[in-house]
């Protein structure tokens, strides 16, 4: 298993997940006083940019969709 690949930007994140960016944001800080969706082991923040893990979003939006190509 290559950890590289288990751990992706939000955006990426949301591209793979074929979600709105925003979603996976609020997942990350929480929405509306709300706690975050994700602990603090799925995701942080570095600098500007959130990191989510492979676990994180299949726990919280369930298996990334397969893709055809």
């Amino acid at each position: 298993m290559n950890l590289l690949e288990e751990v992706m930007t939000a955006a990426e994140a949301t591209e793979k997940w074929q979600m709105n960016p925003r979603t996976v944001q609020q997942s990350c800080t929480g929405y509306k006083g709300e706690k975050p969706r994700f602990t603090e082991d799925e995701a942080r923040k570095a600098g500007r940019i959130w990191l989510v893990t492979r676990a994180g979003m299949e726990r919280v939006f369930g298996p990334e969709p397969q893709h055809e190509e």
